[in-house]
């Protein structure tokens, strides 16, 4: 899998943590900095923001990817609106959540969201409503 990192660097650790949620290795990490200037649309930045991360065409239909969001609402709205016009469906995501007990914050890999599928259960409620 491609692991897509839109925020902070991710420990060894984590990244590790990562593979054992995905069942396999992480094959390339792209490190992208999701910086945007709040004077600048968003959307247009976002575009620039997803082609930074160096993948082709057929990388985004075809290689597995895992995103690591940005951590601000709107420009992870974005990224996902941009990944899935690019690829046909939308990305599987990263969760972190806080270390408990930790000394220092620190952060662990909690779980791997396929939004692909979330949307596609959604739709099967909304089907079921509608017939109703």
């Amino acid at each position: 899998m491609i692991f897509l990192n839109f925020t902070h660097r991710l420990t060894p650790a984590q990244l590790r943590q990562i593979e054992a949620i995905a069942g396999g290795p992480i094959e390339r990490t792209i490190e992208v900095s999701a910086h945007f200037d709040v004077a600048r649309p968003f959307a247009e930045q976002a575009v620039g923001l997803v082609d930074s991360a160096g993948l082709t065409p057929e990388d985004w239909e075809t290689l597995p990817l895992v995103v690591n969001l940005p951590a601000l609402s709107v420009i992870a709205g974005l990224v996902v609106a941009e990944i899935h016009g690019r690829s046909g469906h939308f990305p599987a995501i990263l969760r972190l959540r806080p270390l408990v007990g930790s000394p220092v914050q620190a952060y662990e890999a909690a779980e791997i969201l396929n939004l692909q599928q979330v949307r596609d259960l959604a739709r099967a409620v909304r089907r079921s409503l509608d017939t109703r």
